[in-house]
């Protein structure tokens, strides 16, 4: 016969009715369960006879005093973010283990490096994992994600309020007097469905006003990440607008380098900036406010979530609660905005 195979946690969470981020948080004994749960799964797990996996124990116990960081080499402000958590490192005295996610290697590999090097926690930039495969990694080491999509119970989650973000460049280009805007998404990036739905809110309420009556509805296109996502959402705005009066007057861009891909093209174009048409980014990127016409954009704060980050993995690997941190948003305004043509 068969050998039977021994319960798993996951087994224990469904016996439960509870996620299995939840199951490893009680048989950790870490906080963020309640008494009477935490007493409900331990009697579930000795009922079945769930013993813990040992080589799992074994590893989230080995202080290596290494945090693991991962993030998307091609996101600007992913660097920054990566920068400013080595300074809060220095000063909390880790040290970082960076495993990069690029075009040619995916999240999990960047992740199978952080747990092959003993990270005793791990910092994910913008990660694009699904809730499962950050789940599962919690069971192994303390997780928190940064401007990443909605983190799972077991993960802390560091991020900007974008919402709102969204709003104070509407609000501004609005103010100036702008009544045609258009916004160049994000496609799959993570926070790319929060900043379109935001922004068309933001101009809903805007054209609702009475002093903007005549605000247009908001017109969402199709990016990316990069500038070259930019420039080609922009391009095909230009090949499909024939007439002068229905080409936007303000684009709000995705991130920073999705913005230097449609100014380029706007200018190569003959369109100057911003006296025809006001362009603003989002995140504050290093580079934004070195460019030769300085980028108005929406601040992200790179120091404070990087700080709130460190902090709350840190905690994490003391078997504190994961903490949900939201860091408000500052618009920048620079020299890429103006009042619309007349």
């Amino acid at each position: 016969m068969a050998r039977q195979q021994r319960p798993t946690l996951i087994d224990v969470a469904e016996a439960a009715g509870v996620s299995k981020a939840l199951v490893s948080i009680v048989m950790r004994g870490a906080p963020g369960a309640g008494a009477a749960t935490r007493e409900r799964v331990l009697r579930i797990a000795a009922e079945m006879g769930y013993v813990p996996d040992q080589r799992a124990r074994n590893l989230r116990s080995t202080a290596t005093g290494v945090l693991g960081v991962t993030f998307e080499l091609r996101e600007p402000f992913h660097g920054d973010l990566v920068d400013e958590i080595y300074g809060a490192a220095a000063d909390a005295g880790r040290d970082v283990l960076i495993s990069a996610v690029t075009a040619r290697r995916p999240e999990s590999v960047a992740l199978q490096t952080l747990l092959r090097e003993r990270c005793e926690a791990a910092i994910l930039v913008g990660s694009r994992s699904n809730p499962g495969e950050i789940e599962r990694l919690t069971e192994r080491i303390p997780v928190t994600l940064v401007v990443s999509e909605a983190a799972p119970a077991g993960a802390g989650d560091v991020r900007g309020d974008d919402a709102h973000g969204v709003q104070l460049a509407v609000d501004h280009l609005v103010s100036l007097g702008h009544r045609r805007i258009a916004h160049i998404d994000g496609g799959d990036a993570p926070g790319s469905r929060v900043r379109r739905e935001a922004f068309v809110r933001s101009m809903a309420v805007a054209g609702s006003m009475a002093a903007h009556r005549h605000t247009r509805s908001a017109s969402v296109i199709g990016g990316g990440i990069t500038a070259v996502d930019g420039a080609r959402a922009i391009r095909g705005l230009l090949e499909a607008t024939s007439a002068a009066d229905e080409f936007p007057t303000a684009i709000l861009a995705f991130n920073d380098e999705c913005a230097t891909g449609v100014i380029d093209v706007l200018v190569r174009a003959g369109k100057r900036v911003p006296e025809d048409i006001s362009v603003i980014g989002y995140d504050d990127a290093r580079f934004a406010s070195l460019l030769p016409v300085p980028l108005t954009t929406v601040s992200q704060d790179a120091h404070g979530l990087a700080r709130h980050a460190l902090e709350a993995v840190v905690a994490m690997a003391d078997n504190e609660t994961p903490r949900r941190i939201v860091v408000p948003p500052k618009l920048m305004v620079r020299a890429t905005t103006a009042a619309p043509p007349r």
